[in-house]
């Protein structure tokens, strides 16, 4: 199915911003920082009641356990107008053992540029515990991040303009040349000599300098239908927990690896398809059909017939027990032996 162009690609210079604070969490049950092992918490604390005129005397000892530091993220979107109000992500930087039920005192948020954008207060959302499905299992939330929802009054304004001049840039979010060429066709269709295409990620396209018309000229860019490109074949395998992903059908070329007590042959044979002898019509067709086989020391063979598909051949290790490890090992060697025609990403 067809893709809109808003799905793959962005207007240049309308982009997010992020934002930074550190600021401190009150109000908890006894689960804040041990004031002993994070000094910064006890200055923080300090310097506050000082700012409210507040001054406590030299070399007091505070034993504070419902306080607690935390790091303020936030992400500011484009077009963003003061007096709008924004999510925030509050994560413990001390060794606070949990963020519920704490109240984020007004935290100012900080851009690259080191100016204020926004401020930032409220009740702090954790996640809780609770019996999985069942009853048989418990699921256990992490409880040193919590998020405030609307929690943050956006202040300042970052300035975005959508083009410069008579032109704007579209920037595809992954670097494709025939996708590029598709969509400067469908551009240039529908509005004809204004798409030119700069590379295998942008397309340059000439439109309205009234701004109103010019709105409506990248609503109607953004609606075009276009068919991407066939994406790479890419293999991704993650080595913490074993999750093995592939975004197409990938196959093998004929080889053949041992690795422990494992050992694979990939075999390609081929397939002969010919008219009968008294056809008048009809030609030799020769394929090429794929086999694989595993097998293991102990003599357990698994035949896996018409078609060396890398899916199968993952699914079939798993099921006689090879582990994360032996994954990894057999795919990148399979990559480096030339077999495997799919870029490996290890995460």
């Amino acid at each position: 199915m067809a893709d809109r162009v808003k799905d793959l690609a962005s207007i240049q210079g309308v982009r997010s911003n992020q934002l930074i604070g550190y600021g401190l969490v009150v109000g908890l049950d006894g689960s804040g920082d041990m004031t002993t092992q994070t000094p910064f918490t006890v200055q923080s604390v300090i310097s506050m009641l000082g700012q409210l005129g507040i001054n406590l005397p030299p070399g007091t000892n505070l034993q504070l356990r419902n306080v607690a530091a935390v790091m303020v993220t936030a992400t500011l979107p484009a077009f963003t107008k003061p007096g709008q109000q924004i999510d925030v992500t509050v994560s413990s930087m001390g060794n606070a053992k949990s963020l519920r039920g704490g109240t984020l005192l007004m935290t100012p948020l900080k851009g690259i540029d080191n100016q204020v954008y926004a401020f930032a207060q409220g009740n702090v959302l954790v996640g809780g515990v609770g019996a999985a499905a069942g009853g048989s299992s418990v699921q256990v939330n992490h409880l040193s991040v919590g998020r405030v929802t609307g929690g943050a009054l956006v202040e300042r304004e970052i300035l975005t303009t959508v083009g410069q001049g008579d032109y704007i840039n579209l920037e595809l979010n992954s670097t494709d040349f025939t996708t590029v060429h598709r969509i400067v066709d469908a551009i240039n269709q529908l509005y004809p000599s204004t798409a030119t295409p700069i590379d295998g990620r942008m397309v340059q396209v000439r439109a309205p300098i009234d701004n109103s018309q010019r709105i409506a000229f990248i609503a109607k860019i953004e609606s075009l239908d276009i068919n991407p490109a066939k994406p790479t074949a890419k293999v991704i395998v993650n080595s913490r927990t074993g999750s093995v992903a592939m975004n197409q059908t990938v196959t093998l070329e004929p080889s053949a690896i041992a690795h422990g007590n494992l050992s694979i042959i990939i075999n390609t044979e081929p397939v002969i398809s010919q008219p009968g002898p008294l056809a008048q019509r009809g030609e030799t067709v020769v394929t090429q059909r794929s086999q694989v086989e595993i097998r293991t020391e102990e003599g357990n063979l698994m035949l896996l017939p018409n078609g060396a598909n890398l899916g199968e051949v993952v699914k079939a290790l798993t099921a006689i027990g090879a582990t994360t490890q032996d994954l990894l090992s057999i795919l990148q060697a399979l990559k480096a032996a030339g077999s495997l025609r799919a870029d490996l990403e290890i995460i």
